[in-house]
């Protein structure tokens, strides 16, 4: 699948190293920059599906540019790609709404496949950073809920897949543990996106969580 990836990174020759890969992999690469405002402003003309975001910028932070991000664009993905693995980077990125979060000691190969992931809405971390996120939606779940209106009604396909985002479980994942194609998972995850007014992944593994279906 090819997507439209925005790049931002202060570095010229990291910010030119990754469009070039992104480019070889057959995506087209619709803008990139090197500072905060400026990657807002422009992404909102680009109108990219994915941006990919350093975490370190001269002007304003990436967890800001994300904020700006997500409200000039609601529906765009980002992924910070980070030479920070420090876990408060990391918590506050998810918050803001990044998809997902990457060191930039990954390798080509795992870098095009959490493109590929976070594009499609799926959380992806560093391997040792997802056990992080996912301590801080026990904490946030554990927290006193708000009030919500009586919850929609989900089918027993919905609650399920559900329950295994919950856990974490990626959806190709998902698909080989119910015997379901990839788009089928994808087609009732948005579903349940949609009956819940949620807006991704992140999300709904938090509201799973809070309802006590990671068990």
């Amino acid at each position: 699948m090819s997507l439209r990836v925005m790049v931002v990174d202060d570095h010229p020759m990291w910010r030119e190293g990754v469009a070039r890969d992104l480019t070889e992999a057959g995506h087209l690469v619709v803008a990139t920059s090197g500072e905060g405002r400026q990657a807002v402003r422009v992404a909102a003309a680009a109108r990219p599906d994915l941006v990919v975001l350093d975490l370190q910028l001269p002007d304003i932070s990436g967890v800001e540019v994300v904020q700006g991000l997500r409200a000039a664009l609601p529906d765009v993905r980002v992924l910070m790609l980070s030479a920070s693995g420090e876990p408060q980077s990391v918590l506050d990125a998810v918050k803001a709404g990044a998809t997902g979060y990457l060191v930039k000691s990954a390798g080509p190969a795992e870098f095009l496949d959490a493109v590929r992931r976070a594009a499609a809405g799926e959380p992806v971390f560093t391997p040792n950073l997802a056990g992080l996120v996912l301590g801080e939606y026990r904490r946030l779940a554990a927290a006193p809920p708000t009030p919500h209106d009586a919850a929609p009604r989900l089918t027993e396909r919905e609650t399920e897949v559900l329950r295994l985002v919950a856990k974490g479980l990626s959806y190709k994942q998902i698909a080989e543990r119910l015997g379901l194609s990839h788009r089928t998972v994808q087609n009732h995850v948005q579903n349940t996106l949609g009956k819940l007014q949620l807006h991704n992944r992140v999300e709904l593994t938090r509201y799973a969580i809070e309802r006590g279906l990671d068990e």
